[in-house]
């Protein structure tokens, strides 16, 4: 098993473990110091961060964790984390783990000294097979952007330097997966076959809005599409309640009703679609921090939407209407049917992500409404 030590050395970087407030703050810190001279990196909420790490993340209800920060000087030069996901191994196997929150200057030694210590981390928890990264898990921020570097993240979605791709690759982590990006002009035109299955298919669905007086059962229903419509995908690890009602009590501060749409086959839910303003336009104002007038500024723009683009982080359609026409209408459905709405809400852009890089009919409906695919990220994998 391996043994946790209060500091441990590898040449002239100094790896150290997460055990105590203070050392969180640092590791939350790590990002300020790696992205400094990045223009395109949006600083996340220090509030927020200390929730998603702290006892209160549900993600650790059927998780476990050990974050490090790596020094140079005594100076913050590194973080990761090793984490194993019980649900995963559940499906995949006892001897997946996987690693995430990587930062790191670009520096070879520093980035060893930090992959040494989450797979010793991860061999004493019984894992042959590591994956990542993970934030912490596949169903929050994940990957290692390899192009797309030239724009911002849309909300909940990372950004990396140029470098985490080769430092990676020579520690002998090897691709795993492709998640892709897409940028989506809201007023687009319907294409002539989306024309075609919303009329020809249209009649046996029935869209409506979210029900904010049902509010708890509304999110139930999103989940259990959500769960069915991704099982099969790579990767795919279930939405637990827990989860996915600590996702809803964002989503009810943030979002119209409108901006969630449900699809019903006689009375069925079988589809939805979540349009997510884009909040980084407002965090790359704050520097992280809502403090001391932060808050208001951040309250003031969620509620007249002062945003020009939007992300959709959440769309599903149920397996048994996959590759059918209905399931297609289903799909060009919820994604039609917001665009006047969030035009008139002010919203122009939006990002849809992320997609896997194999679902080619996903590709085919963004490519026949104008979408182009503007970032790639890597998920990677190592057998140890």
């Amino acid at each position: 098993m391996y043994k946790q030590t209060k500091q441990s050395v590898s040449r002239t970087v100094t790896v150290r473990p997460v055990i105590s407030y203070r050392d969180m703050g640092k590791f939350i810190d790590v990002p300020w110091h790696v992205y400094a001279d990045d223009p395109m990196w949006v600083p996340p909420l220090r509030l927020e961060r200390r929730f998603h790490f702290s006892k209160f993340n549900p993600f650790f209800k059927h998780g476990e964790w050990q974050a490090w920060v790596a020094y140079r000087d005594n100076q913050p030069v590194g973080r990761i984390s090793a984490q194993i996901d019980a649900l995963h191994r559940e499906r995949y196997g006892k001897n997946s783990g996987h690693f995430g929150l990587f930062e790191c200057i670009d520096d070879s030694d520093v980035c060893n000294a930090l992959i040494l210590h989450a797979e010793a981390w991860l061999a004493g928890h019984h894992t042959s097979h590591v994956t990542g990264p993970f934030n912490l898990s596949i169903n929050q921020e994940c990957g290692v952007l390899v192009d797309g570097f030239d724009t911002p993240p849309a909300v909940m979605m990372p950004h990396s330097p140029r470098w985490y791709q080769r430092l990676l690759e020579e520690q002998d982590y090897v691709p795993a997966k492709d998640l892709l990006a897409f940028w989506i002009q809201v007023d687009f035109e319907q294409p002539l076959v989306m024309q075609k299955v919303i009329k020809r298919y249209g009649k046996q669905v029935k869209l409506r809005t979210l029900q904010r007086n049902n509010f708890n059962a509304e999110m139930e229903i999103l989940r259990d599409i959500f769960n069915d419509a991704w099982s099969d995908n790579w990767g795919f690890v279930p939405f637990t309640e827990a989860e996915f009602a600590e996702l809803g009590s964002s989503l009810r501060l943030l979002l119209p009703d409108e901006f969630i749409q449900i699809a019903e086959v006689n009375g069925e839910p079988a589809a939805f679609m979540v349009v997510l303003p884009n909040l980084n336009e407002i965090f790359a104002e704050l520097n992280g921090s809502l403090f001391p007038f932060g808050w208001l500024k951040l309250i003031k723009k969620i509620r007249s939407l002062e945003m020009s683009t939007g992300r959709i982080p959440l769309m599903g359609v149920r397996k048994k209407f996959r590759n059918t026409p209905l399931g297609m209408a289903l799909a060009c459905m919820v994604i039609d049917e917001p665009r006047q709405i969030t035009l008139a809400k002010g919203i122009r852009e939006v990002e849809m992500s992320w997609i896997l890089e194999d679902n080619t009919s996903m590709h085919g409906i963004l490519d026949s409404i104008g979408g182009k695919q503007y970032k790639r990220y890597r998920i990677y994998g190592k057998t140890l």
